[in-house]
């Protein structure tokens, strides 16, 4: 097992966090329904908004607010002593894009469809030095079926959004390249990790089916990713529990174990961004631990 810390417990499946200026991390409790701030000096939970459903990946935007995927939510079970999502819950309505003001607890719905189609469980986002930002949709799961998700950009402020690569795989952690001339998307179920060159601000370069980066061996599932200052992939794994770290040709550089199957996310903070956040899900952890290179500084 790797070497780590325990920063808090008693979360309702932690997922989304984010570094603050003033240390603190911001994160969502899916199951609770809430954005939440916690203080890594004692692990004090602070809830700041209730937006409800599910919300899921989480970031800042250029103007201060937090941009959250709201996925709608799940049912919620127990397995071998770990929280675990379900099915659609029943009283789902859709997906969306959430803009919140985490000094208010103020929620505002920022998109709910494109092109006349109804998002169903967006997952996770990344801003770009320009103010937009890409976001994966990983659609809803029903007894007998499974929605196709995709890839997507919009803007902040709510004038644009738009399909970038459809039909994927359970799309779910989204990056983007130091230089953002690449965009990586981690497949859950096929465990894949997939990228696109982009020629501009919100601009495929490449095929809309993505390229491939990597898929190691064995029963691993991925969920969400950041990115290191060298242009790693960090991406976290289910069912092995850990962070699976990829170089930007596709070779795995290490696995980073945890004590938690359902390993969720990272992010990075902390002097010089060599402190590593995670999220253990099934737990309700939030755990850190040094990292061996410095994570890419977020643009806002």
């Amino acid at each position: 097992m790797s070497n780590y810390e325990v920063v808090a417990t008693g979360l309702e499946f932690p997922e989304g966090p984010v570094v603050m200026s003033d240390g603190s991390v911001i994160l969502v409790e899916i199951k609770r329904g809430t954005i939440s701030r916690v203080d890594p000096a004692d692990g004090s939970i602070e809830v700041v908004a209730n937006p409800g459903g599910g919300p899921n990946g989480a970031a800042l935007g250029p103007d201060g607010a937090l941009y959250v995927c709201n996925n709608g939510g799940f049912e919620w079970g127990q397995a071998r002593g770990l929280t675990v999502p379900g099915l659609v819950p029943k009283d789902y309505s859709s997906g969306r894009i959430e803009r919140i003001d985490i000094e208010t607890g103020e929620v505002v719905t920022l998109y709910a469809e494109v092109n006349g189609e109804p998002l169903k469980g967006p997952n996770d986002l990344m801003f770009d030095r320009s103010g937009g930002f890409w976001f994966t949709d990983h659609g809803k799961t029903r007894a007998r079926s499974r929605d196709r998700g995709g890839l997507y950009y919009a803007k902040a402020d709510g004038s644009e959004i738009k399909e970038m690569a459809f039909p994927l795989d359970g799309p779910n952690g989204v990056g983007l390249s130091p230089d953002e001339d690449r965009v990586y998307v981690a497949e859950t179920h096929q465990g894949t990790i997939l990228y696109w060159e982009l020629s501009g601000e919100g601009e495929l370069a490449s095929s809309p089916h993505g390229r491939f980066l990597a898929r190691p061996a064995g029963r691993k599932l991925f969920d969400s990713l950041a990115m290191d200052a060298e242009g790693n992939v960090s991406v976290a794994t289910i069912q092995t529990g850990g962070i699976s770290t990829f170089t930007p040709t596709g070779d795995e550089l290490e696995f980073f174990e945890v004590d938690d199957p359902i390993c969720t996310n990272i992010c990075f903070g902390g002097p010089k961004m060599r402190t590593a956040y995670i999220t253990l899900s099934g737990t309700g952890q939030l755990i850190r631990t040094e990292w061996p290179r410095p994570g890419l500084p977020l643009p806002f």
